[in-house]
């Protein structure tokens, strides 16, 4: 075993030795350091002042040693789990391929070096991309099959302001144009096509999208092509984003399009009230679901529910589908919890939500169509859900306008049936309902159950408004309009969920443990 000299025990025995030196009939002692008691024998003759001067300079020398070996590289762990539809064999961090986490230094190509070496490992149990502490500024980058992007409860994504670090792409084929301008957009942040098994995850790390940069373009008209959004992974299978913060989202900021077996779980996110588009989570022509336990705060839609916009999701025909959302809590006082549409031109169908708390949100949950979107929404069923300071708790449209161009098809008409609501409760709420309908084609088997309204202090006078729609109400307050007849208590059962469980609910998530290795010095 080494033994370590420390300061004091050098500077003891250095007077020891000199003392030695002095008296020649002192009886000589062993020493721990046989190099250093052969220097003082070798030099016996030197006067003292002389040797004292030699033993500092070999304190000097073996504390620089000492000092040197404290800085030499040391092998540090990071140990950490979570739970994820697959955990991966293989582990790097961002650091280790010169990612830089000061908020100035652009990470971009540490990303993609880093993203490409991991992709060897792709048939050889997957890999894990870890982003420690720091701030890691960062344009858009794109992530691959069988791999984990996983973000340090400390780490913030920042994304970047240079326009240069945004690649542009094509519109979105069901789209057929830019939501922001006619033509392309910017790649997301973060973004993914044609993958299998991707995961975006962490210990509640940040991604921050610096939004008020995009938002100032938009509203000043200066934007080419339409905004980024953070998180968008496209014809994908086997999506998880998980655990993380989001915010101020330059758009969207969840986008998951034409990709099935999603889980979207535990997700903050926050963007001003008054932002732009900041949509919270966007299933777009998706097929098998899951949206729980997230909180969002936005300028826009908590939950947007889409499947392409007018003739182009009517040609691409990919409907979304099989969709469960719960446990949602939601703000945004100019837009809705969950809306339906309004491009839903390739259908959407069998969406289940429950136990959703609204919060000075404007309506609990809105249908968005109009002529030329064709499609369909129906099979929706909603429970269980709490609203505070509401606008409208249920909100219907068949004249939402806002088309993708003048080539829509005027005899494309949306078919909006199965809408079935229940056990519900709201307070201080301007007005009940606003169900409007398509002329000569009214939205039909409208299902309300088991709801209590209790209107605000300066409510409308008339809580429902009802036009070309039909259905049935039990056990409603206030009193439905006509077009809802109530068919009393004995039909409180009405409305209710499908009995079967989705495949999504299925999947179970694995427990992951790791342990990073990365280069540290002292």
């Amino acid at each position: 075993m080494k033994t370590a000299f420390r300061p004091f025990h050098i500077f003891l025995y250095i007077n020891y030795c000199t003392l030695h030196l002095q008296s020649p009939h002192i009886p000589q002692r062993n020493t721990k350091v046989p190099f250093l008691r052969m220097e003082l024998l070798w030099k016996a003759h030197m006067k003292p002042q002389l040797i004292r001067l030699v033993l500092l300079v070999i304190l000097v020398t073996l504390l620089s040693s000492e000092v040197a070996e404290s800085r030499k590289a040391k092998r540090v762990s990071t140990s950490f789990e979570y739970k994820a539809i697959n955990c991966r064999a293989h582990s790097a961090s961002l650091s280790d391929f010169g990612g830089v986490g000061d908020g100035k230094t652009s990470n971009t190509k540490a990303f993609e070096s880093a993203i490409s070496h991991l992709s060897q490992y792709a048939s050889a149990g997957g890999a894990q991309l870890y982003v420690p502490a720091g701030k890691w500024l960062t344009g858009s980058f794109s992530l691959i099959s069988h791999f984990t992007l996983y973000l340090n409860r400390d780490a913030v994504l920042l994304a970047s302001q240079e326009i240069s670090e945004w690649p542009v792409m094509k519109p979105l084929p069901s789209y057929g144009r830019g939501r922001d301008a006619a033509a392309g957009r910017y790649s997301s942040l973060i973004f993914g096509t044609n993958l299998t098994d991707v995961i975006v995850t962490g210990d509640n790390g940040t991604i921050d999208g610096q939004g008020a940069f995009w938002w100032q373009q938009f509203h000043k008209k200066k934007l080419k092509y339409t905004r980024p959004y953070l998180i968008e992974l496209m014809f994908s299978d086997n999506i998880q984003i998980s655990n993380l913060t989001l915010l101020n989202s330059p758009s969207w900021n969840v986008h998951p399009v034409y990709s099935s077996n999603i889980i979207i779980k535990g997700v903050t996110i926050i963007a001003p009230v008054k932002s732009p588009n900041t949509d919270g989570i966007n299933p777009d022509s998706c097929t098998n679901t899951r949206i729980e336990d997230c909180y969002i705060v936005s300028g826009d839609d908590c939950v947007a529910v889409k499947s392409g916009w007018d003739e182009y999701g009517i040609k691409f025909g990919w409907p979304t589908k099989q969709l469960v959302i719960r446990r949602l809590t939601c703000i945004s006082p100019y837009s809705a919890t969950i809306a339906l549409g309004s491009e839903m031109s390739g259908g959407i169908q069998d969406v289940r939500a429950e136990d959703i708390t609204a919060i000075n949100t404007e309506s609990g949950v809105r249908i968005k169509t109009a002529i030329g979107r064709g499609g369909y929404v129906k099979d929706i069923y909603v429970k269980r859900m709490t609203m505070h300071n509401m606008k409208w708790a249920f909100w219907m449209t068949g004249n939402y306008g806002s088309h993708a161009d003048s080539h829509y098809d005027p005899n494309a008409l949306p078919e909006i049936k199965g809408i079935n609501y229940r056990d519900m409760v709201a307070d201080n709420v301007t007005m009940a309902a606003r169900l409007e309908g398509i002329s000569k084609y009214p939205f039909s088997g409208i299902c309300i159950a088991n709801v209590t309204i209790n209107m605000a202090a300066k409510a409308k006078k008339q809580p429902w408004t009802c036009t070309d729609i039909e259905g049935i109400t039990s056990g409603v307050t206030p009193k439905p309009c006509s077009l809802l007849p109530d068919q009393g208590l004995e039909k409180i059962k009405a409305c209710d969920f499908p009995r079967e469980s989705l495949p999504i609910d299925m999947l179970e998530l694995k427990k992951c443990t790791y342990k990073l290795h990365s280069i540290k010095h002292a």
